[in-house]
């Protein structure tokens, strides 16, 4: 017999331990059945779970136990990412806390510790991944730091080095001077900053008194400028284009240029050009043949390109440094006050400068080809399609990938230099020492590249590196392309496009056919979720509290596509209380005798009730395939819900008391037979969303004789599954009770008063279904009697119509009408109060520009709710007037 209390704790650290163990996760290269896979995003092996973590991995899971029951050769590929910069920083700072650094230990030392931290600590997440109730295939977990993918690493990268495809060129980077490496865009993050804006009077050669302002959020980098832009059609300048400007303190001639990139209505129009020091400056530079002048070293104290006043000094420093000595010679025209939006490394906290320096990159634009053509021609769709536009954005526009990165941890660069510079890109150091020989007809001493690949140069090659590519192997062969990838779209460019690309150029095929891409989860408000603001929700703690399978039923309730996900405690609460309403329903259902029976064929019930619910699961099964298919998991959620909760619970169990406590044995047997039947489907196609309970149930009822039920086959149901006749019977039976029950309770008819249904018109069988259900209606609408009365006239009674049916409800004798008609008309002037107090405030351009888009969106709703029970409460009105 279940227990009164559903322990999830045991339960799933029970359950999880058999899964794993006995293998039911795993995929089989042999089968026959068709392949299903998902490649795992590979969490850091710094991570630890949050709540994205949480969403994402619960999509997976549930895409993946849905397809495993269909039938499917379900391959979830499990693994984590080495992360490097975010891994050497761990390490870093552990050796700090003993006074060591990673350069008094020396590459290949340092490289060991992080192996060994990586042993005893890395990988925390994969077992939080487990709390979550995942089923990857862990045998199979692979680690971009691993031989077999590491191997793979150094061949894509040689290939593309002897394709022309990657190459090494001296071009702006952002450059973290704390950590000493070049950092993607995804690792910078933009903060505002309440700075100045300088604006600096630049003499013009041959004119005296003559000068051109620019203006500049970061003065020490005029130190660095070649140039000034202004835009050609700027009549204010168009006899300065063509001439030079004096660079204060440095005296260096720098040309004006007619570049679109000046805005003249942007400060005075005119700009000035730091190639070295600015993207945007880069560019112009290079389209006017700017000289590219570096000014900073690698910690971001000024270089001797500079004048020697100014070397060695801190970039804030020289800042304050340049101001003053312009300000002296009277070049200083204006100061303002000035907040903007500064870069800064999202690890190490300090400012990013955009920095002059030899990388290697990786040729995208070429790459990206094939890639959007793929996108284009619906070989690859994503899900919700209008995220396909930032796809094109990014990839219609894409610029050189900088991959090399200036650390200790990670794929080391397959390139050797010879003494006089010549590089040879090949596989191992014997392949480039046997090149070297081939070129000087000598052996030389060659000297490996420092640098080490970017983490996403290896996570892009994850669909088939982690299949055993450049290998032929049959888990190669059997699971690529895969079906699903589940992300976030803050890294569609990153992640996602580079995949494509390289799936495309080394596999010739797409990596996988759908991209799915979920939104943020936020807090209750529409926040987003910081440690700053003291609003991060912990996975683990609400798994802990309520249970593993009410935190992952309640992340697909209310994933709407295109929707932020506001997550609060209480949501979770009240999907718990949704777990132990099914719980409850089972316990019920096994007090009274109902069990998996073999054998049984729904289609043989004689019940009307039986046939009904039979009926009912095949529609809910079908819905609920139909939202999957189209990854509508609210949909999906809320169709089990409504099933369990409304259809299962509240009607097809009270349907069946009278059955069960007074019919004839047959009835008896037969809807025992049924009740356990649909609870044993419903725990089927529970399963993928909340597998613990599900299969916990399905142990008690006897299911666990026929195997478990992560191993058990999709419910399947034919057109004769639905009897329309009963379906439309009881359908018209819960419309009336519904009916009713709905007039009691806006009228504050008190629960225990009992009254007649005063049946005035009657449709064709409306009659018969009286008679049939009167037992039914009678107990579960709280009535007295039903009358058939056509020409009775009654006061103080209100009309329920249903269809061809028309009744009255006599309310005279239990509640006060006039006083209730009253209290209606109060409450309906009060929302209508509300309704006309959040449009003041919506209306109110002040407000809406003001207020974060949180509180609008929560006004909107307030006022929708508003409506809805003002309109409510005015049918209730109506009701009495009738």
């Amino acid at each position: 017999m279940l227990e009164k209390t559903y322990r999830p704790a045991q339960v799933e650290a029970e359950h999880y331990a058999r899964w794993e163990k006995d293998g039911d996760f795993a995929a089989n290269t042999d089968s026959n059945a068709a392949p299903y896979t998902i490649m795992m995003p590979p969490p850091n092996v710094t991570g630890s779970l949050h709540m994205g973590h949480a969403l994402n991995s619960t999509i997976q899971d549930i895409l993946i136990r849905y397809n495993r029951m269909r039938g499917q050769d379900a391959l979830w590929q499990p693994g984590m990412d080495h992360a490097g910069i975010a891994t050497q920083m761990v390490v870093e700072r552990q050796l700090g806390a003993q006074g060591i650094h990673r350069r008094d230990l020396g590459r290949d030392t340092f490289v060991e510790k992080v192996w060994e931290w990586k042993a005893e600590s890395g990988g925390t997440i994969t077992q939080q991944l487990r709390r979550l109730g995942t089923s990857p295939d862990w045998p199979r977990e692979r680690f971009t730091m691993d031989d077999g993918l590491s191997k793979a690493v150094r061949k894509v990268f040689v290939d593309l080095h002897k394709q022309d495809l990657i190459f090494r060129d001296k071009r702006l980077v952002n450059w973290d001077p704390k950590l000493h490496t070049a950092i993607s865009d995804l690792e910078v993050e933009q903060k505002e900053i309440k700075g100045h804006l300088w604006h600096f009077k630049y003499p013009v050669e041959g004119a005296d008194g003559t000068t051109i302002v620019v203006a500049t959020t970061r003065p020490e980098t005029m130190l660095g400028d070649t140039g000034v832009a202004v835009h050609p059609e700027d009549e204010r300048y168009a006899d300065l284009i063509g001439k030079h400007v004096i660079l204060p303190l440095v005296g260096r001639r720098i040309p004006i240029v007619a570049d679109d990139y000046a805005d003249p209505e942007t400060g005075s129009g005119a700009v000035k050009i730091t190639p070295a020091h600015d993207f945007n400056d880069f560019d112009v530079g290079k389209r006017h043949g700017l000289e590219m002048v570096n000014i900073l070293d690698g910690d971001a104290h000024l270089n001797d390109a500079v004048p020697e006043k100014y070397q060695g000094l801190d970039r804030y420093e020289a800042r304050r440094q340049v101001v003053a000595d312009l300000e002296e010679l009277d070049l200083v025209a204006e100061i303002e006050d000035h907040v903007h939006m500064v870069p800064h490394g999202d690890r190490s906290g300090v400012a990013i400068e955009p920095w002059l320096t030899d990388q290697w990159y990786v040729d995208a634009a070429t790459l990206a080809k094939p890639a959007i053509a793929a996108v284009e021609g619906g070989r690859i769709k994503f899900v919700p399609k209008n995220w396909e536009n930032t796809y094109f954005e990014w990839m219609r526009n894409i610029q050189p990938w900088c991959v090399s990165r200036q650390i200790w941890w990670g794929h080391r660069i397959p390139a050797w230099y010879s003494p006089d510079g010549t590089i040879f890109v090949e596989l191992d150091e014997a392949a480039a020492a046997a090149a070297a020989q081939s070129h000087y007809g000598k052996a030389v001493t060659l000297t490996q590249d420092e640098d080490v690949l970017d983490t996403w140069f290896s996570s892009a090659l994850w669909p088939f590196s982690t299949l055993g590519w450049p290998d032929e192997t049959a888990a190669l062969k059997r699971y690529y392309p895969g079906d699903t990838l589940v992300t976030g779209f803050d890294i569609i460019f990153f992640w996602v496009a580079r995949m494509i690309m390289m799936g495309m150029h080394f596999m010739g095929e797409i990596p996988f056919r759908t991209v799915y891409i979920h939104a943020l989860v936020r807090d209750e408000r529409g926040q987003k979720m910081s440690k700053s603001k003291g609003n991060i929700i912990d996975p683990l703690m609400l798994i802990d509290k309520y249970g593993c399978d009410a935190l992952r039923f309640t992340l697909a309730a209310l994933l709407a596509q295109g929707r932020d996900i506001k997550l609060s405690e209480s949501r979770v609460e009240g999907y718990r209380n949704f777990v132990t309403k099914l719980w409850n329903a089972a316990r019920y259902c096994q007090m009274n005798g109902a069990a998996i029976e073999d054998g049984f064929d729904p289609a043989g019930c004689k019940q009307i009730v039986n046939r009904w619910i039979v009926g009912k699961l095949a529609e809910t099964a079908g819905q609920l395939e139909q939202a999957l298919e189209a990854y509508r998991f609210n949909d999906a959620a809320n169709t089990l819900y409504h099933f369990t909760w409304n259809i299962f619970c509240d009607w097809y169990l009270e349907f069946t008391k009278p059955i069960l406590a007074d019919a004839d044995a047959a009835a008896q047997k037969e809807t025992r037979a049924a009740m356990g039947w649909a609870l044993g489907q419903l725990l089927h196609i529970m399963h993928p969303i909340v597998p613990f309970v599900t299969e916990e149930l399905w142990k008690h009822l006897g299911g666990s004789d026929r195997g478990p039920l992560i191993k058990a086959s999709w419910p399947t149901f034919d057109g004769t599954s639905i009897d329309r006749e009963a379906a439309a019977e009881m359908d018209w039976v819960i419309r009336l009770i519904t009916e009713v029950r709905v007039v009691r309770a806006e009228l504050n008819v008190p629960p225990k008063a009992l009254m007649p249904l005063l049946v005035r018109e009657a449709g064709p069988g409306v009659a018969a279904r009286l008679k049939t259900h009167v037992d039914l209606l009678t107990r579960l609408a709280r009535l007295s009697e039903i009358q058939h009365t056509p020409n009775a006239a009654v006061s103080g009674a209100v009309p329920v119509v249903l269809d061809d049916m028309t009744a009255l409800l006599p309310l005279a004798d239990v509640i006060d009408i006039a006083q209730e008609r009253a209290r209606l008309k109060r409450e309906v002037d009060k929302a209508a109060g509300e309704i006309d107090k959040i449009d003041r405030k919506l209306s109110n351009q002040s407000f809406l520009a003001k207020a974060p888009e949180a509180v609008v969106e929560e006004q909107r709703e307030r006022r929708a709710d508003a409506i809805q029970l003002r309109d409510k409460l005015a049918a209730a009105l109506e009701r009495l007037a009738g």
